[in-house]
């Protein structure tokens, strides 16, 4: 999967499948139990998107869009999505800025946190 998407955020979409299986992924499952869509451009939002599903009730990630309506789906620009992701940028910041778009229960975005990523591996 990775390695076929010219996003920088597919790596991390990679670990997240990983994290998600984690003692730490299934504290998550517990804690949020939502789904969120990430619609994720290149450059542009809405332009040559990817789309992966984070899904908090079962504890998977996937690619294409969800199979019936998440709780919320956001889109994203590949570098602002990383930013926010690894908490170089806030999220609330991100949406003032119109760098992050929010359709769906804004109580369910709000718990949309860096958070819920694993944190990059240091070697």
């Amino acid at each position: 999967m990775a390695g076929s998407s010219p996003l920088k955020s597919a790596a991390l979409l990679e670990q997240m499948k990983l994290h998600l299986s984690s003692d730490a992924g299934k504290e998550l499952i517990k804690k949020i139990g939502l789904v969120y869509q990430f619609n994720i451009s290149p450059k542009k939002i809405g332009i040559d998107e990817e789309i992966y599903v984070v899904d908090l009730k079962k504890g998977e990630l996937s690619k294409g869009p969800y199979d019936g309506k998440p709780d919320v789906t956001f889109s994203f620009k590949d570098t602002d999505f990383l930013a926010v992701a690894t908490g170089k940028m806030n999220p609330q910041i991100a949406f003032m800025r119109g760098a992050m778009k929010i359709k769906g229960s804004l109580s369910a975005a709000q718990k949309f946190t860096p958070d819920i990523f694993p944190k990059p591996s240091k070697l």
